[in-house]
């Protein structure tokens, strides 16, 4: 089994993870879908004037992330992207509100965690298209497929 730690250190990559960041997964996704794919000083500048709270918590992490392949990694911090971004669901606090006629109803504080990978670009690597780094643009369809088949025969 490979472990993801050797296997970053084979990509020229590193990581830093942040914990029970107080923010759900749903928010925390909006900010760290931003940055993916984009190089790691111009996140990290769009992260500092970023109007979402959360947007802090995603700064030091790359702030770390940044640090670690400098120092654990020897990596040169000018070439660095962020390759991966992603969050996943931690644990909730529940809570209660009192509501009238004594009755109450209940209060969930969500916690997410945070995982940001940056890699070093090589020489001949382009960057990523914002499109494709979001995952909104499709893979171009086969020409075997019953859509292109229909199109070509209505043309």
């Amino acid at each position: 089994m490979v472990m993801l730690k050797d296997k970053l250190r084979k990509d020229n990559s590193a990581l830093a993870k942040a914990k029970a960041v107080r923010s759900s997964a749903r928010k925390l996704n909006l900010v760290a879908a931003s940055i993916r794919g984009k190089e790691a000083a111009k996140a990290l500048v769009q992260l500092r004037f970023e109007k979402r709270r959360v947007a802090q918590e995603v700064h030091k992490v790359l702030k770390a992330a940044v640090a670690n392949a400098e120092n654990n990694h020897g990596l040169d911090v000018d070439r660095l992207y962020v390759a991966e971004a992603w969050v996943g669901r931690s644990f909730v606090m529940k809570r209660f509100h009192a509501r009238g006629r004594g009755r109450s109803s209940g209060i969930e504080k969500a916690f997410s965690n945070l995982t940001i990978v940056v890699k070093q670009r090589e020489e001949g690597e382009r960057p990523m298209t914002a499109k494709r780094a979001k995952g909104l643009t499709k893979k171009p369809a086969k020409a075997g497929t019953p859509a292109v088949a229909s199109a070509k025969a209505g043309a």
